[in-house]
């Protein structure tokens, strides 16, 4: 890859044009194989330089702090409680704005890099309630003043909190600052709860999964705040690493290791598949890491939360801090940097700072308890039940295993798109054009379905749309990946097939008026951790559901990411 200029697959356009669609993945994923997407090298400095600005940030923000002085003095300070409150606090805002997870260009956000606060200020864009038949006053998909409001509030009082000094000393924790005041947190997670019921993107673009449940530990007393932030920390881990218990993960690490650019060899990038150029499958190398970084995820917080000090706390600490850094260095899309660096101070603040700490201590420890049932509950729901829960709450993270789905679009509804849509991006296909040129276009849009396809549910994805295209009229669309859509229509995308499903459909095909067989969708839901399926369903945007069934996982492992033959277990269909 160059510093300045992508390195992108080298093709005779006028012959690769006369393939296949699989023909055309073909090259794409291989090259993805060797090089990955081909990102310059000063992007990935780009990124580099906001984890830096991010980290500056928070150094500032805590030095606001009454009580906590000298911006070089970090030993004299980092392990204050209230400190592990800011950065928790400030991640949310970083997140919440649109400069964390899913931002720029590694997320195929060229103009502008990111949509959220340019969105969620804006009435008339399009909101998401989560369960607008059950909730009073959630219904419609319109953006209101209301819904600016709230969400205005949550970033105001997220800010004042930042800027706030502690409540005084806790002879607990030997500290003279203190903690928050409780009523700042109690205002951040009821806005963000309401605002939350109103618009579910906003909620997963906080990562409400992660940072409401660590800003209600703060709501605890004494010790058991810490405790309780230890609790949160270790779910996460091992939820994360329950859900990549399929045959999914090791097809992840292999495409994750090909973009990443700390490996660059491509003899080494080779090793991640089984046998380069023809079998794109995961290789021994690739599950190898897949199993491995499942067994660390599972195991290695356990000895953190029991151990209290010592050298195995030292030893597992350093596990998963390297464990993190793996994944900050592999740029893994979606590009959750800022996350991986936060769960990195996380390991030291909690762990290491207050190693001493454990469930002995605890004063309530019915509250520990039950905030400990019910997000690991959500955790064991989203596994068991991944159509209705988000993988974020599910704490499915980078499993390989989350809703997808492919829209198909006519370019008269790509023009109703653009006409219909309070939108600040232009539609996918428009933004590569303005960044390669119309030519040139075509090649990164291949590689997108080639990543796609490096993933087990590309092969299905692939193949399905065949099924919802009319036969002998595919050229007369353009494949495009619901994340993409997401990210014009509301304003944020990070890989969840929630925000891309039905009720995205439904709000467009409202403000678009799109005519049958103009918008044709598939929607894959991801796999639930005791059955071996996928479900699927076909939807035509102006007429409806008109095929559902299901696609078995051990048919998709099989085949190569050019594949589009998956074998389809059609269960209901109506007419096209």
């Amino acid at each position: 890859m160059g510093f300045l200029e992508p390195d992108l697959p080298v093709v005779d356009m006028a012959e690769w044009s006369k393939g296949t669609r699989g023909e055309r993945i073909r090259p794409m994923a291989r090259h993805w194989a060797e090089v990955g997407f081909g990102t310059p090298v000063a992007l990935h400095l780009f990124y580099v330089g906001k984890i830096c600005l991010y980290v500056l940030g928070a150094w500032l923000i805590v030095l606001c702090t009454k009580g906590i002085d000298g911006f070089a003095r970090v030993g004299d300070w980092w392990s204050e409680p209230i400190v592990f409150q800011k950065v928790v606090l400030y991640t949310l805002l970083f997140e919440v704005v649109g400069l964390g997870c899913g931002f720029g260009p590694l997320n195929n956000r060229f103009f502008p890099p990111l949509g959220s606060i340019l969105y969620w200020l804006r009435p008339k864009t399009i909101r998401l309630p989560p369960w607008p038949e059950r909730v009073p006053f959630t219904r419609g998909t319109d953006r209101t003043l209301v819904d600016v409001a709230l969400y205005a509030a949550l970033l105001v009082l997220t800010a004042i909190a930042l800027l706030s000094n502690g409540t005084g000393p806790i002879p607990e924790f030997t500290t003279t600052v203190g903690l928050l005041p409780a009523w700042q947190t109690w205002a951040i997670l009821g806005s963000l709860a309401a605002i939350g019921l109103r618009d579910k993107v906003i909620f997963l673009a906080a990562r409400g999964e992660v940072y409401a449940p660590l800003a209600l530990a703060f709501l605890f007393t004494g010790v058991d705040v810490i405790v309780a932030a230890k609790v949160v920390f270790v779910v996460i881990w091992m939820g994360a690493a329950t859900s990549k218990l399929n045959k999914h993960f090791p097809f992840v690490v292999s495409t994750m290791m090909s973009n990443s650019p700390v490996f660059r060899r491509k003899s080494l990038k080779r090793k991640f598949f089984e046998d380069f150029p023809d079998d794109l499958r995961p290789g021994r190398l690739a599950r190898v890491f897949a199993h491995g970084a499942t067994v660390v995820e599972m195991l290695v917080p356990l000895v953190l939360f029991f151990s209290h000090g010592g050298w195995p706390t030292a030893i597992a600490a350093i596990v998963m801090i390297g464990f993190h850094l793996g994944i900050l260095t592999a740029v893994p899309m979606g590009v959750p940097l800022e996350w991986n660096v936060f769960m990195i101070f996380g390991v030291l603040a909690l762990f290491v700072a207050h190693a001493d700490l454990g469930l002995r201590d605890l004063h309530d420890p019915a509250l520990v308890a039950a905030l400990f049932l019910v997000i690991a509950g959500i955790v064991v729901a989203g596994n068991l039940f991944p159509h209705k829960i988000s993988f974020l709450p599910g704490m499915r993270y980078y499993a390989g295993n989350w809703d997808t789905t492919m829209w198909c679009v006519k370019p008269s509804a790509a023009a109703k798109i653009g006409a219909g849509i309070v939108a600040i991006a232009s539609m996918p296909q428009a933004q590569l054009e303005r960044f390669y040129g119309k030519d040139r276009a075509q090649i990164p849009m291949y590689m997108g379905y080639a990543f796609r396809a490096m993933n087990t549910h590309g092969r299905a994805l692939f193949t399905l749309v065949h099924r919802a295209m009319p036969e002998g009229r595919e050229h007369e669309y353009v494949l495009t990946d619901g994340e993409r859509i997401c990210s014009t229509a509301v304003g944020w995308n990070f890989g969840d097939g929630h925000m891309h499903n039905e009720q995205l459909i439904a709000a467009m095909q409202q403000r678009c008026r799109f005519e049958p067989g103009e918008v044709r969708v598939v929607l894959l839901d991801a796999q639930p951790i005791h059955k071996g399926t996928q479900e699927y369903r076909l939807v035509d945007a102006a007429t409806g559901e008109f095929e559902r069934g299901v696609v078995y996982v051990a048919d998709m492992v099989t085949r190569q990411p050019w594949a589009d033959d998956v074998p389809v277990h059609v269960r209901g269909s109506a007419a096209r």
